[in-house]
């Protein structure tokens, strides 16, 4: 069951606005785990989980890895076919890195690497985003105060996101590993959230 944008354009943003808020509280609950089990706890389980509330009766696909091709702009993610492949690597990497990269460091590796592959049919962006905050909150120990957290203000600020997701793409497609620039952009945003009057998150 899903409806059409096209269709029912009013119920259809209702639904992404009451999806946002369940996303929200299921990523709480993620990180609450997460922050008693450490780098273990972030598997592909708990990413399938966080699209399919995402994109719950808004896609049939929710919650599963791709399986056809898709297209972002210039950039032309893996074939659906090494999609598995690319997501173990992804995992692994993370969890390797747990204690060597800092919170900042591998929330920006998580939000640039999941849009690298872009995983799933519709989502990626929203679910990148979710994880990007979990490995804030885990790495960091806590789930951060602040009124309006990093996920909203990177929807609001998309031109310096988009141009750190693209000097990524570049140095990887230059054989580097370097995200050092939405390192910086994501640092920007969690000290504006953490100087936001220290309130708990209020929903979108």
């Amino acid at each position: 069951m899903f409806v059409l944008e096209q269709e029912e354009p009013e119920l259809y943003d209702r639904i992404q606005e009451q999806n946002l808020n369940r996303r929200y509280e299921l990523l709480t609950n993620c990180i609450e785990i997460g922050l008693k089990e450490g780098a273990t706890a972030f598997d592909k389980y708990m990413l399938w989980a966080l699209n399919h509330v995402a994109v719950a009766n808004i896609s049939q696909f929710g919650g599963r890895f791709r399986e056809e091709p898709i297209y972002v702009g210039n950039h032309k993610p893996p074939h659906f076919k090494e999609v598995s492949d690319w997501m173990d690597r992804f995992i692994s990497t993370v969890q390797e890195n747990w204690y060597i990269w800092t919170a900042t460091e591998l929330a920006a590796y998580g939000l640039w690497r999941l849009n690298w592959i872009h995983p799933f049919i519709e989502g990626n962006g929203r679910t990148a985003r979710a994880v990007c905050y979990y490995l804030l909150c885990v790495r960091s120990g806590s789930l951060l105060p602040g009124r309006k957290i990093v996920p909203e203000r990177i929807r609001e600020d998309r031109k310096a996101y988009e141009r750190a997701l693209i000097a990524a793409d570049r140095a990887w497609d230059e054989g580097h590993l370097d995200f050092t620039a939405m390192e910086d952009y994501l640092a920007g945003l969690l000290q504006a959230q953490l100087e936001d009057e220290g309130l708990p998150y209020q929903g979108s």
